[in-house]
């Protein structure tokens, strides 16, 4: 009932309110009963003044002992007051009345709730919520919690909760169904669902406040685990869909173990871990779904480069599609090493090429010459067909949107029959539980060992004070043979503002350094300028690389063992790894020095912490994860259908494995409530076509 009852069947809801509420993703009642609080305003206990602190949402009270009005450009409000300890704090009005100014007099009550701020004078209080009272008798306090909910412009808490209000009172009339088993229930000790909306929409008296909250309450842990249930349901389904559609089979390849003989290394145990669960799924007749997760350098490009000789060997074609033009060509040029001595014809394709050449690499896609086909996202343009598409590679998923990914997909889909293979791979470790939400439609392997010979990297952590002397220290070095990079990012996403910063530094070295030979790389560059900066980088003809992150992925240079990041504290965890990982390829000790301005934020200082003390991409995410939560880990994937109403996979992160758990059981013995669910959570019905 309430699942189809329109939002404007509610008092007060027109066509403008409804078209906000939609905003918020509310189009049906039941959506507004699984609009969630957020946090709650505990205004059931006084915080005495001396016992307050800053960054702190609290109810105080006291006596006015003064009320002014500054006459600066901003004018203000300032009334004073003191508890029985003798503490002060000041609220301050910017939007006030003079008859409102007026009503706080000297000697009156006051109780107010709102963030405790430090001010010119002491704590303040910015425009809280307040009440005046006589001193003689003070009224009572709230006896329960008052929940705080997402909002949207021009849409208050009051109305919201008007609205939620009688959303619970047709509750009472029309109570939803229990979607989950008995047994779940009872296992994980979860309230009925009813009740559960009841307690966290409106907390009475005699509920356990303190566990509401911190967000412990079962209620809470009732709908977080009944959503991320919801997720890993989904999940399972996209799975089950992919295991009935048909693929190409490719059975086991003599040319992968020639080229095992032609390289002039072993692969590492983890490595042939991971080719022998890439080698199974493709031998299987539907589509493989694998994410590969590796950390900087564990060697998952030779793995990538296997599996497409197992296609390629049986007719078929494989496209590599990677997210910047220096990875593709990083990729061409490994690829081109290992398939020449086993006649396996590539072609190239990027942005920048001119018409003839593109139009020759289309022609021998299109007919079926070419079989690895390596490119940026210029390898889902329309103009792109190919002859016979049967394994598809995606290198640094995260930077590409899902509907990229599966543009590229229905590219090898014939006449929805056949679907090709796909092998998804990251250098950005991701932690378990968040991989299991994020990619827990895709098989996981991960390459958890690094090749022999590679030495762990020193990181140093050093005030930009020191910059000049770092400066000096790297021109000692590169006259001793080291070749080095200094990365000069900036919190602007102007690429002109980032190869301007890194222009200045370039020109700072060959001023006072004039025989040291420097290179200057930045995203304005075009394509072949960069593939010519960059061999000459490899050959040794330059000794410094100055660059913008451009260079954070997809650049080897084994020679190269110094690297400088400098305003290292406006990075992010998994860029300053990646950035750090483009040195200690090679036999040599290599050195990362992260420069910083100061004064440094406590994030900050966390991050460049956990750089100094690890070089273990898995415990960096993981350290990234309690920092900053999931969103920037994911990037874009973000998108693609993570935002939790409740559930926060970096407090609820414990839940996930159960969840996964029940999903696996749920979608083959209760098939049904999969979609029940995501009804409930998502508000529309699954759509598995685009899986």
């Amino acid at each position: 009932m309430l699942a189809q009852q329109k939002l404007t069947s509610l008092k007060g809801v027109g066509d403008k309110l409804a078209e906000k509420l939609h905003r918020l993703g509310l189009t049906v009642v039941q959506d507004l009963l699984f609009h969630l609080p957020i946090r709650y305003q505990d205004k059931t206990k006084l915080t005495p003044l001396g016992q307050i602190f800053i960054g702190q949402e609290a109810l105080i009270e006291g006596e006015i002992i003064s009320q002014q009005m500054t006459q600066s450009r901003n004018s203000s409000l300032l009334v004073k007051l003191i508890d029985s300890s003798g503490q002060t704090l000041t609220c301050r009005f910017f939007h006030f009345h003079y008859r409102q100014a007026q009503q706080f007099k000297r000697g009156q009550g006051l109780r107010a709730f709102g963030e405790v701020r430090s001010g010119p004078t002491g704590l303040e209080m910015v425009h809280p919520h307040y009440q005046l009272f006589s001193l003689s008798s003070p009224p009572p306090l709230e006896t329960t919690l008052n929940p705080v909910y997402p909002v949207t412009e021009g849409l208050g808490q009051a109305t919201l909760l008007k609205l939620i209000q009688q959303a619970l009172q047709l509750l009472k009339q029309y109570p939803l169904a229990e979607i989950l088993p008995e047994t779940l229930c009872d296992s994980l000790q979860l309230p009925p669902i009813n009740e559960a909306l009841r307690q966290l929409h409106q907390p009475q008296p005699e509920d356990d406040l303190l566990s509401i909250k911190q967000f412990q309450h079962p209620a809470q842990r009732r709908l977080i685990f009944e959503e991320l249930l919801s997720s890993q349901l989904s999940l399972q389904w996209i799975r089950q869909v992919e295991k009935r559609r048909q693929a190409p089979v490719f059975p086991a390849s003599q040319m992968v173990n020639h080229l095992l003989a032609l390289l002039p290394f072993a692969l590492t145990s983890a490595q042939q871990r991971v080719l022998g669960e890439l080698q199974a799924d493709l031998q299987q007749p539907h589509p493989m779904q694998r994410l590969v997760q590796g950390d900087v350098g564990s060697g998952k490009t030779v793995i990538a480069a296997l599996a497409a000789i197992q296609a390629a060997d049986t007719g078929y074609q494989v496209a590599i599609m990677a997210p910047t033009e220096i990875l593709a060509e990083q990729h061409r040029n490994h690829f081109s090493e290992w398939l020449q001595p086993l006649s396996i014809e590539m072609a190239w394709l990027n942005g920048r090429m001119k018409a003839a050449e593109k139009r020759y690499m289309l022609e021998q896609i299109s007919q079926g010459h070419a079989k690895v086909i390596i490119g940026t996202h210029a390898l889902f343009q329309e103009a792109v067909i190919f002859h016979k598409l049967g394994l598809v590679i995606i290198d640094e998923q995260h930077r590409f949107g899902v509907h990229q990914r599966l543009a590229l997909h229905d590219k090898g889909t014939q006449n929805d029959q056949a679907h090709p293979h796909q092998l998804i791979m990251t250098a950005t470790p991701i932690p378990r539980t968040l991989a299991m939400t994020a990619y827990g439609d895709l098989d996981l392997s991960i390459i958890d060992e690094l090749p022999p010979g590679r030495q762990p990297i020193d990181t140093a952590v050093l005030s930009n004070e020191k910059r000049h002397d770092v400066m000096a220290h790297l021109v000692a070095q590169c006259e001793q043979g080291v070749q080095a990079y200094w990365v000069c990012p900036l919190i602007e996403e102007s690429e002109l503002l980032h190869a301007q910063a890194a222009e200045v530094t370039a020109q700072q070295f060959r001023d006072y350094w004039p025989k040291l030979r420097v290179g200057l790389i930045h995203g304005r560059l075009k394509g072949d300028e960069k593939s010519l900066l960059m061999d000459a980088f490899k050959n040794h003809q330059l000794d410094l690389l100055v660059a913008t992150t451009v260079i954070e992925v997809g650049v080897n240079v084994p020679n190269a063992s110094l690297m400088i990041i400098e305003n290292a504290e406006r990075l992010g965890l998994a860029q300053l790894h990646q950035l750090r990982g483009r040195v200690g390829r090679g036999s040599k000790k290599s050195h990362c020095v992260l420069l910083y301005q100061a004064p440094l934020s406590e994030t900050s200082k966390a991050r460049l912490h956990i750089m100094r003390e690890s070089n273990d991409g898995f415990r960096i995410a993981e350290e990234d994860l309690k920092i900053r939560g999931p969103g920037e880990i994911l990037g874009t994937r973000q998108t693609g259908g993570l935002q939790f109403r409740i559930a926060d996979l970096k407090r609820d992160q414990h839940l996930i494995p159960e969840a996964k758990h029940w999903a696996q059981t749920l979608v083959k013995t209760a098939p049904e409530i999969s979609d029940q669910l995501h009804q409930r959570w998502v508000g529309t019905k699954m759509d598995y076509k685009h899986a």
